[in-house]
């Protein structure tokens, strides 16, 4: 099954900008004449596997090779650098260049910026001396499509840049990668943001469109109903709770990379042990598309269903006599075959890390933080990983959950686990905990909590939820309906006005915008879930609505997402546009910095 995802059932042309993203790479490769090696940063690697295939690059007389310390062994003249504006990239390619005059081998070199160049990073090839030796061109990939409905400006570490590091170039790229959408499918009238982020991009979409702008008259009726910006700041507890749906346990515990999981081939049921494999996991494997959003549990219950009946099918052909039609519509269900055989693996695999004595208690311990039920018995635990020395991003990740549903730690036990933590994991660590401090994640406790009203307020905690016919988004989490989905979900359904109050509890600020000149587009606010003749697109397709994430999303809440765009009465399909996709753990590593 290939990598690349199958996106024709897309709401909107996806299709499209993932060929115009190939075609310009295919530009860039056909402008160097004659054979190259096209030197690809690692990071670059995964995201591009999702645009182009690699045969097609070879294809175009390009020989492929990563980025890094070493010199490029290669017989080709022409040496064309693909990168992210990164300094550290720089220091490599600069090394290259010096060994190749050393060694008296001469090249032509190139280097595309992807998405755009950065004046840091070609000073540094002023002062190597290299630069007049580069020529230097732009790749502007700012946005890739992941699946059909999810699409990824890959700033993975985005969220930290801008809150600890005061950098907001990331904010100026997620403008641009929505105004460069906007370019194909009509200037989205309704912008509504929560976080300071998030008002920020939409600040910065206004002054590039008054800049730059969209025609309007040309384009008919906008493709993107609403966008809703939202910052991961707003809501950092859905994130470090354990994901339950089976996509997000695949993440959580087997780690998706750019739709795939990379694992040992023994787990696929291979006879070859310690090769890997990678497995990719899009819309195009049409059982994941069954299943990926559903609780694991529910999960585990259908694939035992579709063998058992798959192995009464073959019983039955193996005792009677079959009509042709019979036959053929075994072999119709053979063909479902790899897909299963995968999924049952993966299911089997993933049943060894839940039904773990570890993994239980650390549910309960999520739940007690998120009922905000007892202080004390989630302190005792926490101070107990510490002491058996559990690995410290588990840790941390429990730790915030713990500051954010509390406000903070009142200051005698934040100075004790602050001390406990260094102790144990050892002082160079002290720079991650400031980053946490920083951005508010880890405190000490200054005013009362609001985790309680906001939890009521928005009916974050259903009790009973059924997980195998959920009516509610809480499913994802077995009884946790998650906080950044409840606020889409009010936006979509009557706006934020009936929650400004709710909204003023959550960091940061609010902002909703009417843009443009379309003037027969529905604002939301006139939307109770009802569809409304003019919210229908031209060719009877729904309405469309745009939910980004600054600073990632997990795959629950897509799942979560998902499940909301599937009620009765929904009135829009929804596409979420992210950072990049990621769990708790993921999103903590981005804090965690070694002194020296």
């Amino acid at each position: 099954m290939a990598q690349v995802p199958n996106l024709d059932n897309a709401p909107i042309n996806l299709k499209y900008l993932r060929d115009q993203s190939q075609k310009e790479l295919i530009t860039i490769l056909k402008n160097i004449r004659g054979k190259k090696c096209l030197v690809i940063d690692p990071k670059l690697g995964g995201s591009l596997s999702l645009i182009v295939q690699s045969s097609l690059l070879k294809e175009h007389g390009a020989e492929l090779r990563h980025l890094n310390a070493e010199p490029i062994e290669t017989d080709c003249t022409k040496v064309v650098y693909l990168v992210r504006a990164q300094l550290d990239l720089m220091k490599f390619i600069c090394s290259h260049i010096h060994n190749d005059i050393s060694k008296g081998i001469q090249r032509e070199y190139f280097i595309y910026f992807v998405p755009r160049r950065a004046v840091v990073c070609e000073k540094i090839l002023e002062e190597e001396k290299v630069h007049h030796l580069l020529t230097i061109g732009e790749y502007p990939l700012y946005l890739i499509p992941l699946d059909e409905d999810v699409l990824s400006f890959e700033l993975d570490v985005a969220y930290k840049e801008y809150i600890v590091d005061g950098d907001t170039t990331s904010l100026w790229h997620i403008a641009k990668a929505i105004h460069k959408l906007e370019f194909s499918f009509g200037l989205i009238p309704n912008v509504r943001a929560k976080g300071k982020a998030s008002v920020r991009v939409a600040d910065i979409l206004n002054r590039m469109q008054s800049e730059e702008p969209v025609n309007t008259s040309e384009m008919g009726v906008p493709e993107i109903n609403t966008i809703i910006l939202l910052d991961r700041a707003v809501d950092m507890i859905t994130p470090m709770c354990s994901q339950l749906t089976y996509e997000g346990l695949l993440d959580e515990f087997l780690g998706i990379n750019n739709g795939a999981v990379e694992l040992d081939s023994s787990i696929m049921g291979a006879q070859q042990e310690g090769k890997k494999i990678k497995v990719p996991l899009n819309s195009s494997d049409k059982l994941f598309k069954e299943i990926r959003d559903q609780n694991f549990e529910v999960v585990v219950q259908v694939l035992r269903q579709k063998a058992t009946s798959m192995k009464q099918d073959y019983t039955e052909m193996q005792t009677t006599n079959q009509t042709v039609s019979e036959l053929k519509d075994f072999v119709k269900k053979l063909n479902s075959l790899p897909e299963m055989t995968r999924h049952i693996n993966l299911g089997q695999y993933l049943t060894t890390f839940t039904s773990k004595p570890s993994f239980l208690g650390r549910l309960d311990m999520e739940q007690t933080l998120v009922e905000a039920e007892s202080y004390d018995i989630c302190f005792e635990y926490i101070e107990e990983m510490i002491h058996k020395q559990e690995p410290l991003i588990n840790v941390l990740r429990l730790l915030i959950l713990f500051s954010i549903t509390n406000s903070g730690l009142p200051k005698k036990n934040f100075d004790y686990l602050r001390r406990e933590l260094l102790h144990s994991y050892g002082f160079e660590h002290i720079a991650t905990l400031n980053n946490l401090e920083k951005t508010g994640l880890l405190k000490k406790q200054e005013t009362k909590s609001n985790w309680l009203t906001i939890k009521r307020a928005l009916r974050l905690i259903v009790e009973d939820t059924d997980t195998a016919n959920p009516n509610d988004i809480s499913y994802v989490f077995s009884g946790y309906a998650p906080l950044s989905i409840r606020l889409v979900q009010h936006a979509i359904r009557s706006g934020w006005r009936p929650i400004e109050e709710i909204l003023k509890l959550l960091p940061g600020p609010h902002s909703d915008i009417k843009r443009g000149g379309v003037s027969n587009s529905p604002s939301l606010d006139s939307l109770n879930g009802s569809l409304h003749s003019s919210d229908k697109v031209v060719d009877g397709r729904r309405s469309l609505v745009l939910v980004v994430f600054i600073g990632g999303v997990t795959s629950a809440e897509i799942s979560a997402l998902r499940f909301l765009s599937a009620q009765e009465g929904m009135a829009y399909d929804i596409i979420v546009a992210t950072t990049k996709i990621v769990n708790g753990s993921t999103l903590t590593e981005t804090f965690v910095e070694k002194l020296g």
